[in-house]
């Protein structure tokens, strides 16, 4: 009876190491980091109350390429959240690895290279989605409107600050 408990009591305790959020958390589902950045790739996504059709509706992303952060999984359901930090689950069918983020700053100078002294392509409003490419320590190349260049890293949402991409 005394090995049964102490068997019970470390999984339990394992059970509430899992539970805590490290940097190297990974989904039960796919294997992939949590959290993460994906896009919506519907025109429509539901985001519901729980994982599975039965929970409540709480409101509908009607932007294709949105920019979410799973921050859970469970079968074919992910936990989201988005720029505001309001969260639900969604279907994972709705959802694409495919990488966009959020413009954070009005007019946003879009450069020719990964330095602010090198010229502008354009200039980016608020709340523009835009296709991320590439990432260094420090900036990002973007795809939008038909433009393509870099900007500061911190001012998009959907990238992780010491995220680097090739």
């Amino acid at each position: 009876m005394n090995r049964t408990l102490r068997i019970v009591a470390a999984a339990l305790c394992g059970l509430f190491l899992t539970q805590g959020a490290t940097a190297q958390d990974r989904g039960p589902v796919t294997n992939l980091p949590l959290p993460r950045f994906v896009s919506v790739k519907a025109a429509e996504a539901n985001v519901r109350r729980g994982p599975g059709l039965t929970h409540r509706i709480d409101w509908v992303f009607k932007r294709r390429n949105m920019p979410v952060e799973i921050t859970a999984e469970y079968g074919h359901w992910r936990r989201i959240r988005d720029r505001d930090g309001a969260g639900g689950w969604i279907h994972y069918s709705l959802l694409s690895g495919v990488r966009h983020v959020i413009v954070d700053k009005d007019m946003l100078a879009m450069h020719v290279r990964p330095e602010a002294d090198t010229a502008i392509t354009a200039r980016l409003e608020l709340g523009v989605i835009a296709k991320l490419e590439n990432c260094t320590p420090d900036w990002c190349r973007l795809r939008a409107g038909g433009y393509r260049g870099w900007v500061p890293k911190d001012t998009l949402w959907g990238v992780k600050p010491d995220e680097i991409r090739d």
